[in-house]
């Protein structure tokens, strides 16, 4: 079954989707509506979405974290596929990082921080419920 990673941020919403074994996370670029989401869940053949919530260090929540959980609740009312929320703490800075790494210019990683952070939260999910 297939999985569509989701990383809601404030201006994109990055996404990014395992194979069909569940086993390995691709990023496939954002978009900045419920309605999209579910478009690519459907035409990816997607049958979950995991949607990355982002905590605090200390594990409380933050505004970034309400908008979150406000965009499962309405990816939940939208479909019947299964909407989990995901531990997504520190996986933008993650992200930044690989991106630094690449050398990839500043105004590009703007483009691109969601949607490898979407491929981090999706492959820390997959790894964590592995059946291997």
């Amino acid at each position: 079954m297939r999985v569509l990673g989701v990383d809601h941020g404030t201006k994109r919403v990055g996404l990014a989707i395992s194979d069909e074994t569940g086993t390995v996370a691709q990023s496939i670029g954002h978009v900045a509506s419920v309605a999209e989401v579910l478009h690519i869940a459907t035409e990816r053949s997607a049958g979950k979405i995991v949607v990355g919530i982002p905590r605090r260090l200390d594990n409380t929540e933050s505004e970034q974290t309400k908008c979150a959980l406000a965009f499962i609740a309405a990816l939940r009312a939208a479909t019947t596929l299964t909407v989990e929320g995901w531990d997504e703490r520190l996986t933008t800075v993650q992200a930044e990082r690989v991106l630094i790494e690449g050398n990839v210019r500043r105004a590009d990683r703007k483009e691109k921080r969601d949607q490898i952070a979407a491929q981090l939260l999706l492959q820390s999910y997959l790894d964590a419920h592995s059946l291997l």
